[in-house]
């Protein structure tokens, strides 16, 4: 299997082009679809994006948080440098609190969980990551079963404590129950399962720079 930088095939949403959930003077908060990258890549084919589409209109506007190109849901992006340094800070010391929902191969066992694997790089398969005991970052999940479907399959809450690449998509191979339609960790019955990656970024509370909490929620589309 390839990677993005070694296949650029890319064929984006086009529709809706942006999706802008909430708007003042200081960010937009915006819902991704599953299949655009949320900044551009360094392949030509590549250039579009969810920064590059939203900074036609917005111009200043930075990324602050990021999402993976088959992942859907929230995105924050700043539009001046105040506010982007305001909300930065909160995602790299672990402050805002961020809710996901996936589908997941088969039945998980119990109601609950959390998973505590350290994960890096994967180097004989980049830009894959997995999990590493000795050279491997602190990564933590929280899950909750939602529901549980046919195939079999589960729907789960997922509680990212830790921000690391792929993290939620290889903890959730690593116990046995990959995300559906996950190109890079899924195979045979749970790739083809679904046509996109079944994981979308629903919910997030963070701080605004005017120091109100805020608590923004997308719905999951699937």
């Amino acid at each position: 299997m390839t990677s993005q930088l070694e296949n650029p095939v890319y064929n984006p949403p086009l529709e809706p082009y942006v999706s802008i959930v909430y708007r003042d003077d200081d960010l937009l908060v915006l819902d991704k679809p599953s299949g655009l990258l949320s900044v551009p890549g360094r392949d030509p084919a590549l250039s579009d994006s969810l920064a590059t589409r939203v900074q036609k209109q917005f111009p200043k506007a930075l990324m602050i948080n990021r999402l993976d190109k088959d992942t859907s849901g929230l995105v924050l992006m700043s539009l001046n440098r105040k506010a982007h340094a305001a909300i930065a800070s909160q995602f790299e010391n672990r402050t805002t609190e961020k809710t996901y929902i996936a589908v997941v191969w088969g039945d998980v066992s119990g109601q609950s969980g959390h998973i505590d694997l350290p994960l890096a790089i994967d180097p004989d398969n980049k830009p894959r990551h997995r999990v590493d005991h000795e050279g491997g970052k602190s990564a933590q999940t929280d899950w909750h079963v939602v529901e549980r479907l046919p195939l079999p399959a589960t729907r789960l809450r997922l509680h990212p404590l830790t921000g690391r690449t792929h993290q939620l998509r290889v903890h959730m191979k690593a116990i046995g129950h990959p995300i559906l339609g996950d190109a890079f960790y899924a195979q045979s019955e749970a790739l083809c399962a679904s046509d996109r990656l079944l994981l979308h970024a629903q919910d997030l509370r963070f701080r605004h720079p005017d120091g109100r909490d805020m608590t923004l929620t997308v719905p999951c589309p699937f």
